[in-house]
C-alpha cells in the first residue's frame, strides 16, 4: 500500500490517456496468498476490513478473495485492474490517497465453484461478510425465515448436491462448510461485519438452522469446527461517483474505475476465537475484546439511528446529504433529542458517550464526504427495530415519552407514504399498505404494529408520532 497527498492542481485529462492500474505497471510485489474470503464486495468492505488487513504488519500473508453481492459490476471493474483500488480519505481540508492491494482475487457471486474451491483450502482461515441486514433472511422472530422462496430453493438445491449454486447468504455459508468438511480442511472463523446486534450469534443461528434442513449431521460438525465471531464496524463510506474517478486520475496519474471515498474516522471492535488464525488487526488499530455489546449499542443507536432519522426527516425537508441535513437546525435538534434518549441506556461511561456524540457531529458535518440520504434510507423495516426500538422501549419502560424516537418513526411513516427519499424496502409491504390509509389516527398504529407488535396500542406513543409527523414540515 502507498499513500500520497491530494494534488492541488487537477489538470484536464483525456479519457484513456492514462495507464490503467496494474501490479506490473506499478512494480508491486506478487499478491499475498489467499487466506481470507469475503462475501459482499462493496465500498464499505474496501474502506474498512480490507483497509485494516492492508495496514496489519502481516498483510503479506493475508490476501483476500472477494465475491460480489447481486451485481457483478465491481468484480468486472476490479478484475480489469488486478483487484487494485484507490481509497480516497476525505478530510474537511483535503484528500489523501491510499493504493490498496490486499484484494488478490475478485469474483461475481455466480462463481460458486470458485468459492467452494477457496473454502476447501486449509490455509483459508476467515470468511468475512458485508451483505446488509436484509441478507440474513431472518423472520420477525430472529430465526431463519424458512417460508421464504429463496430459502426453500436453496435447501432443495443443497440436498440434491452440495456443489449446486445457491443464492442466500446462509446457504452460501452452508455450501462452503459442506465443501470444507468433505476434505477435512480444518477449523475456520466466520466474521459478520454488518450492522446487526450480536451479528456473530445472528450468523450462527441462520447457518445452523439451514444446515439442519440440509444435513442433520452438519450442525454438530459446525459446533466443533466453526467460530462465529462478532464485530462492530464504523466508517462512513459513500457510493463512488465519476468525480471520484476524475480526482484520482488527476492526482495519481492513473485510471481507477473503482476508487472508494471515505472519511478519516474508522473503528473496528472484534470478539472471536479465530482457531485457524487471523491478521494482526489490532496492530492496525482494531480493538479485540471479549464483549462487543457496549460498542455495538453505541454505534447502532447513535450513528446508525441518527442516520436513519436524517435519511427520512432530512429528505422530507429537501436535503440530499448528511452534511446538508445536520446543518439544518431543526434536524440537528431532532438528532440531539434522539441521542439524549438513547444515551441514557448505553453501557459505556457518560464521558465516552459524550465524546462519541461530539465526534459524530463533526463527522456528519464533513462537507466533502457527501453521504447521500437516499443511500441510507433503504430497508427501514429491518433497520429501525435494531436502531430505534431498543431506546424507545427503554424510555417507555421508565415512563417517558421518547419524542426523538417518535420523530424517526413519524418520518419513516411519511417516507412510506411517498415523501422524501424513494422507498427501497422489500420487507415493508405490510407497512406500506398500512401507511397508505387516509386516516392517520388509524394508519399510524397499524404501521407501528408492523415494526414492533404492540407498539400501535401505546396511545401515548401514537400521539407523539402524530405530533412529530406534523412537526417535520415539508421541503423548503
Amino acid at each position: 500500500m502507498t499513500t500520497t497527498p491530494g494534488a492541488e492542481n487537477q489538470a484536464s485529462l483525456v479519457p484513456g490517456s492514462l495507464p490503467r492500474l496494474s501490479r506490473a505497471g506499478l512494480g508491486l510485489p506478487a499478491a499475498a496468498p489467499v487466506r481470507q474470503v469475503h462475501l459482499g464486495l462493496g465500498n464499505f468492505h474496501r474502506a474498512h476490513q480490507a483497509w485494516y488487513t492492508a495496514h496489519a504488519p502481516d498483510a503479506s500473508e493475508w490476501g483476500i478473495a472477494a465475491f460480489t453481492g447481486r451485481r457483478p459490476d465491481v468484480a468486472e471493474q476490479l478484475g480489469a485492474q488486478d483487484a487494485l483500488y484507490t481509497l480516497i480519505t476525505r478530510s474537511a481540508d483535503g484528500d489523501t490517497f491510499d493504493l490498496v492491494d490486499q484484494l488478490v482475487a475478485v469474483h461475481p457471486s455466480t462463481s460458486h465453484h470458485q468459492y467452494l474451491e477457496y473454502l476447501r483450502r486449509p490455509e483459508v482461515a476467515v470468511v468475512t461478510i458485508t451483505v446488509t441486514e436484509a441478507g440474513y433472511v431472518r423472520g420477525p422472530d430472529g430465526h431463519l425465515d424458512r417460508g421464504r422462496d429463496v430459502v426453500a430453493t436453496d435447501v432443495a438445491a443443497l440436498r440434491t448436491s452440495p456443489d449446486t449454486a445457491v443464492t442466500s447468504l446462509p446457504a452460501r455459508l452452508v455450501a462452503g462448510l459442506l465443501a470444507r468438511r468433505a476434505v477435512d480442511a480444518g477449523p475456520i472463523t466466520i466474521l459478520s461485519c454488518d450492522n446487526l446486534p450480536e451479528n456473530g450469534a445472528v450468523t450462527a443461528t441462520v447457518v445452523r438452522e439451514l444446515a439442519n434442513e440440509v444435513d442433520q449431521t452438519l450442525p454438530g460438525w459446525i459446533d466443533e469446527h466453526v467460530d462465529f465471531a462478532t464485530s462492530m464496524v464504523d466508517r462512513i463510506t459513500p457510493a463512488t461517483t465519476d468525480e471520484d474517478r476524475r480526482v484520482v486520475a488527476a492526482s495519481q496519474g492513473y485510471e481507477d474505475a473503482a476508487p472508494v471515498p471515505t472519511e478519516p474516522y474508522s473503528e473496528w471492535v472484534v470478539a472471536g476465537r479465530f482457531p485457524a488464525g487471523r491478521p494482526t488487526w489490532e496492530d492496525a488499530g482494531a480493538r479485540l475484546v471479549e464483549d462487543v455489546t457496549p460498542y455495538e449499542q453505541r454505534k447502532l443507536w447513535l450513528l446508525n439511528g441518527a442516520h436513519s432519522l436524517l435519511a427520512y426527516a432530512g429528505s422530507i425537508r429537501g436535503h440530499t446529504t448528511i452534511d446538508e441535513a445536520i446543518a439544518d437546525p431543526r434536524c440537528r435538534g431532532w438528532v440531539e433529542d434522539f441521542w439524549d434518549e438513547a444515551s441514557r441506556h448505553l453501557i459505556l461511561p457518560a464521558d465516552a458517550v459524550a465524546e462519541y456524540r461530539t465526534a459524530l457531529l463533526d463527522r456528519f458535518a464533513n462537507p466533502r464526504v457527501r453521504h447521500k440520504l437516499s443511500q441510507i434510507a433503504p430497508d427501514g423495516s429491518i433497520k429501525l427495530p435494531v436502531r430505534i426500538l431498543p431506546a424507545l422501549r427503554a424510555e417507555r419502560d421508565e415512563g417517558r415519552t421518547p419524542v426523538g424516537c417518535a420523530t424517526v418513526l413519524g418520518a419513516w411513516i411519511r417516507h412510506l407514504r411517498g415523501e422524501g427519499a424513494p422507498v427501497q424496502d422489500p420487507g415493508a409491504d405490510a407497512a406500506r399498505a398500512a401507511a397508505a390509509g387516509p386516516d392517520l389516527s388509524t394508519t399510524v398504529p397499524a404501521v407501528l404494529d408492523t415494526l414492533g407488535p404492540g407498539l400501535g396500542s401505546d396511545a401515548e406513543l401514537v400521539r407523539a408520532v402524530l405530533e412529530q409527523m406534523e412537526a417535520l414540515g415539508s421541503a423548503g
